[in-house]
């Protein structure tokens, strides 16, 4: 007897304690892995490219992307925020609430084209996507830029400093990179509608072909199980 209670109630009592401890280590380790193994999001934030204007919505390449990441993230979703006619001004406006809404793990910023149509100047832009790049990397997300390049008629200074705008950017931010969102497809024949702005059914899978590797790069070290 000690203090008047047996001994083997003291080591059951012990024990006891031990497994409660234990316990709640393990549960918590499991909430813990729980929160960081979330499925991964893509969030594309575009215009009337990404929003496939003129192609069924099943054929439209963030469609088709989602369907190429999920053979690699079985879980992963992708959320299209695209409007039609959007340009970086607007993009950014919305931005801040379309993170708050989806914490995406990457997202992708395709804008700009709307911008250069209409001439813009690029000081803008340049600005737009910079306070867009830095919102998006503060709210943990990473960053995809996806490049825009306009005709010749606009003036070579205007053309190659609007071309390597996005490059500049990347480099300076660190960001995933698709120097060019319609490579492969801008200047082939059947792949671009009649307007020459917008890409046709067919140039969908190389949409989403050019922009599938940025994301994967990007996706893969947060889909990869703590050690």
């Amino acid at each position: 007897m000690l203090s008047g209670i047996p001994k083997r109630f003291l080591k059951v009592k012990s024990l006891m304690s031990v497994f409660i401890t234990l316990a709640i280590f393990v549960c918590s380790v499991a909430q813990a892995e729980e929160q960081t193994q979330q499925p991964p999001k893509l969030l594309i934030v575009g215009d009337s490219i990404s929003a496939g204007f003129g192609v069924p919505v099943e054929k439209q390449w963030p469609l088709l992307l989602e369907q190429k990441l999920q053979n690699r993230f079985p879980q992963l979703t992708v959320v299209v925020a695209a409007i039609s006619g959007d340009t970086t001004s607007g993009g950014r406006s919305r931005l801040p609430a379309l993170l708050e809404r989806h914490q995406p793990d990457v997202t992708l910023l395709a804008l700009g084209g709307n911008d250069a149509l209409r001439g813009s100047p690029l000081s803008l832009v340049r600005n737009n996507l910079t306070a867009m790049i830095e919102a998006t990397q503060e709210s943990g997300s990473e960053v995809v830029l996806a490049g825009m390049q306009i005709p010749p008629n606009y003036g070579p200074a205007y053309t190659e400093g609007f071309r390597t705008l996005y490059i500049e950017l990347s480099g300076s931010y660190n960001t995933g990179l698709v120097p060019f969102l319609l490579e492969g497809v801008a200047t082939v024949d059947g792949m671009m509608q009649d307007d020459g702005i917008h890409p046709t059914t067919e140039a969908q899978p190389a949409l989403a072909d050019n922009v599938a590797p940025e994301v994967i790069k990007l996706i893969t070290p947060q889909a990869m199980p703590a050690e």
